[in-house]
């Protein structure tokens, strides 16, 4: 796929869209504030985008991220706060700054009536594209998709995998520098979100600005070069993924199930291992480890005690770890109606 992409996309699918001119973020967001009535969507959020970066909103149902990127697509309107995209004022340039994007939403927003090459054609057309480009650049989404040989089938007969892939080979047609995704692989089959990971990572290297909003941590892991992590409204964090893991500690957690029941005083003076649930009583002890080097140590321990493991499982710090660090809770801990 990866030579096929770069031919199609640095031919560009619209030559109408010009590379950014002004220097700097290609997205900045400074002091972005939403309210629905009397209850505060977002909180005074602020963070930039730069060419060529894939940036994951991570935050569980009703933290902001989809109002976010409906304030940034211009349909919804901000209460306070500027947003600059691609040099355009968001209030002043709306016009401007709709050119430069591409909205994938999270309800599919295909016609199932139309073809897959129908659909996609006529979003390029919306996006000003003459009839020949329309085609030419239509056929180049749907081949980095992976659907050029179903073009001309129904929507409504493709899965819903193939469908979330339609959207957004419909956000990307016109060749936008800033794609905005709410959720794209909720509901697919796996062949479908790997085939779209790959086109976020390609897309990224073609200097595309992607914004991703998800709560799978798992693909944010893979996929994005910095974390903004939102809860409530509020931008708790951001920066690459290892950063933030690392506020959550550097530290492993390994649980163990023994053979018997070991004494409370199993791992006493085994240094950089710190026994969390005590062994007495019961035969599995959870121990957090200063490095994955104590592992072996821990089980020959238990071994020459006489109480071999059975099994063990290691957790090693992520992003999720990261949240309840910061917020008390897990990820999907609650849901709201909005954000």
């Amino acid at each position: 796929m990866h030579c096929t992409f770069r031919r199609l996309w640095t031919a560009r699918l619209c030559c109408n869209i010009r590379g950014v001119s002004s220097p700097g973020p290609l997205v900045r967001v400074s002091e972005l504030r939403k309210s629905y009535g009397s209850r505060l969507v977002l909180d005074n959020v602020s963070f930039d985008v730069a060419a060529g970066e894939i940036v994951g909103l991570l935050g569980p149902n009703g933290a902001g991220k989809t109002t976010t990127l409906s304030i940034l697509a211009t349909l919804r309107n901000p209460d306070a706060g500027n947003v600059t995209i691609a040099g355009h004022d968001l209030r002043r340039e709306p016009r401007a700054v709709r050119r430069r994007l591409g909205l994938a939403p999270q309800s599919i927003a295909i016609y199932p009536s139309l073809s897959a090459f129908q659909n996609v054609e006529l979003f390029a057309r919306i996006h000003g594209l003459t009839a020949a480009a329309a085609r030419s650049a239509t056929a180049a989404a749907l081949e980095i998709v992976g659907l050029d040989e179903r073009a001309h089938e129904s929507a409504a007969t493709l899965s819903g995998g193939m469908r979330r892939r339609v959207n957004l080979a419909c956000a990307m047609v016109h060749r936008p520098e800033i794609l905005l995704l709410d959720e794209p692989t909720v509901g697919v089959d796996p062949q479908s979100r790997e085939r779209i990971l790959q086109i976020l990572r390609e897309l990224a290297v073609s200097g595309i600005a992607v914004i991703y909003s998800t709560h799978y941590m798992e693909e944010v892991e893979r996929l994005c070069d910095k974390v903004l992590l939102i809860d409530r409204g509020r931008l708790l964090a951001e920066g690459p993924v290892a950063e933030l893991v690392s506020r959550a500690g550097s530290r492993h957690r390994m649980e163990l199930a023994l053979r018997g029941r070991p004494p409370a005083d199993l791992y006493a003076g085994l240094t950089g291992v710190e026994p969390i649930v005590s062994g007495a009583g019961d035969d599995r002890v959870i121990l957090m480890l200063a490095d994955l080097g104590k592992v072996a140590e821990v089980l020959e321990r238990a071994r020459a005690a006489g109480f071999p493991a059975i099994e063990f499982n290691l957790h090693s710090p992520n992003l999720s770890d990261a949240f309840m660090t910061l917020t008390g809770r897990a990820l999907r801990d609650y849901s709201e109606n909005h954000g």
